[in-house]
């Protein structure tokens, strides 16, 4: 039986560089996560971590994309030393 994912989309804009400069990159992804990420974003607004709700916004979807590539890639040596940090930190957040 395969597993099944929620589906994303992520649409980033490059509006300006911290030199002044104007860009107009962009990157288009498409990617999978076994949490519901917009139920994830709830929950960590309303723990109230953080005062405003970019920076929740920001922290969750940083952390989600980055424990599913490490889920991902388990097997991977770059995450061998950071995988029981992480967990630790996973528990303490979902304790809050």
């Amino acid at each position: 039986m395969e597993k099944r994912n929620n589906r994303y989309h992520l649409q980033l804009k490059e509006l300006s560089l911290k030199d002044g400069s104007a860009r107009d990159k962009n990157l288009d992804l498409d990617f999978e996560n076994h949490d519901d990420l917009f139920k994830i974003f709830e929950v960590i607004k309303a723990k109230n971590i953080f005062e405003d709700e970019n920076t929740a916004h920001e922290f969750a979807l940083g952390l989600k994309l980055f424990t599913e590539v490490m889920l991902k890639n388990k097997q991977h040596p770059l995450f061998e030393d950071l995988r029981p940090a992480i967990m630790e930190f996973m528990k303490k957040l979902k304790s809050q």
